[in-house]
């Protein structure tokens, strides 16, 4: 059961890791190794959630509830990601990355469940959403001002 363990956080720190690259990649405050840790961190935490205590079972009266530290991690992530947040000049900035690790603490714990493919599709569509938005706002909104500024 330790190798499913490992591979179970190893997994959730490297999908996190993908998307911590994509965000250094764009020079973002939150980079690879924030990422990282937060994925490795949630999924090492749903494995305890999940696993850790099966000494207590069968005891009289003690109940298990995987669930319960999930709903800790969750609501930690929103308590860093609103520090990521910033109110300057009239704009809000750090939105995508508080919720970039918000989606990767989730994308952690579901590796850290097991759920490999699950965890592989959402990096996957985390990492098109921000590519594709980058590649549409550049290509395309630009595209039109260049043609604005022509005419």
């Amino acid at each position: 059961m330790t190798g499913e363990y490992i591979l179970s956080i190893v997994v959730a720190a490297l999908l996190g890791g993908a998307i911590g690259l994509e965000r250094e990649y764009r020079s973002k405050e939150a980079g690879f190794r924030t990422h990282f840790l937060v994925g490795l961190g949630s999924g090492l935490l749903m494995v305890l959630s999940m696993h850790g205590f099966d000494d207590f079972m069968g005891i009289q009266g003690i109940q298990r509830d995987p669930s319960r530290m999930a709903a800790q991690v969750i609501s930690g992530m929103g308590f860093i990601g609103a520090g990521c947040i910033i109110f300057q000049k009239n704009a809000v900035k750090g939105l995508t990355t508080a919720a970039g690790l918000w989606v990767t603490s989730a994308i952690g714990m579901t590796a850290g469940a097991g759920m490999y493919g699950l965890s592989v599709v959402a990096t996957l569509l985390v990492l098109c959403c921000l590519e594709g938005s980058d590649f549409i706002h550049h290509r395309i909104f630009h595209e039109k001002k260049d043609q604005e500024d022509d005419e």
